[in-house]
């Protein structure tokens, strides 16, 4: 790697960590300039803690949401800059695969081998653009959300215009009453897109995420300095304080911070309790 890639990583690792030069550089020299491992390595040297800046976001692009008779899909699709992201064509681009995406309910396979309003195929189109456009572009991911069993909310952050920005959250709602707790899912999709949980609940949270992040804690806690035999007790209240802060229920209510979200739900059930039946969170190359 040249000496300017490295400073590069370097400086990269710097705005995600927040960790010094010195510590940073040693983090890139011993994961072979790795920025997944040299995050992961500076938290087992407890150097660096765990935070939403190291989500990396190395792709551009736009989210989309559809919205037609209470049923929704969302759509992202990437670029290598942002300058692209603001291109026209690239806009015009995204619009129609986004209408395209709820009719074919989120299934990309389905919309690549859609026809658009030129008469080709969205994956004919989309190589035509690249060479038009001289940027490598993806169609990252889509997903749909029926409304048969609750209703769904959405909520557009870094909006460029209507139902297109960077993060777009959905929430997927039983027990919203019209005309008395509606507004709640409006709120709940902006928390979403705020505190970014992985699951509705502790359990569901993928096991493979929380093995990684047991893992990185007892590494932090016995580089601490502390006796072997406190490990499992600190790492086990650690992990504990992570499973809350990621489970959508648990977390703090963004707009109350005495309260959680499910006192929040709790408090605004009417005829029935409101449960959260399902989200979606997309942030626009979140890692890639």
């Amino acid at each position: 790697m040249s000496n300017k890639n490295i400073l590069e990583n370097i400086k990269k690792l710097r705005e995600l960590t927040g960790v010094g030069f010195k510590d940073c550089k040693i983090a890139i020299d011993e994961t072979n300039g790795d920025l997944d491992k040299s995050i992961e390595f500076l938290r087992k040297k407890g150097i660096a803690k765990a935070s939403k800046k190291m989500s990396r976001t190395a792709a551009e692009g736009l989210a989309l949401v559809k919205e037609s008779e209470g049923k929704l899909s969302i759509i992202e699709i990437n670029s290598e800059t942002d300058f692209v992201a603001k291109n026209n064509d690239f806009i015009s681009f995204c619009k129609e695969l986004s209408e395209l995406n709820f009719s074919v309910k989120g299934n990309l396979e389905d919309l690549n081998n859609s026809k658009m309003k030129n008469g080709n195929l969205v994956k004919d189109n989309l190589v035509n653009l690249i060479s038009k456009i001289g940027e490598k572009i993806t169609i990252r991911r889509g997903h749909f959300f029926d409304n048969s069993k609750g209703k769904n909310f959405y909520y557009v952050h870094s909006s460029i215009e209507k139902n297109i920005g960077k993060i777009i959250s959905i929430v997927n709602l039983d027990g919203i009453v019209k005309g008395k707790n509606e507004e709640l899912g409006s709120k709940l999709a902006m928390h979403i897109a705020a505190s970014n949980p992985l699951a509705v609940e502790k359990e569901g949270i993928d096991k493979k995420i929380v093995e990684k992040e047991m893992e990185i804690i007892k590494a932090e806690i016995i580089n601490s300095g502390k006796p072997k035999e406190m490990v499992d007790k600190i790492s086990q209240g650690k992990i504990a304080k992570f499973l809350s802060e990621n489970s959508l229920l648990n977390q703090i209510w963004i707009m109350d911070a005495k309260k959680k979200v499910s006192e929040i739900l709790s408090e605004n059930s009417s005829e029935k309790p409101i449960k959260v039946l399902d989200f979606k969170r997309y942030k626009v190359g979140e890692g890639v």
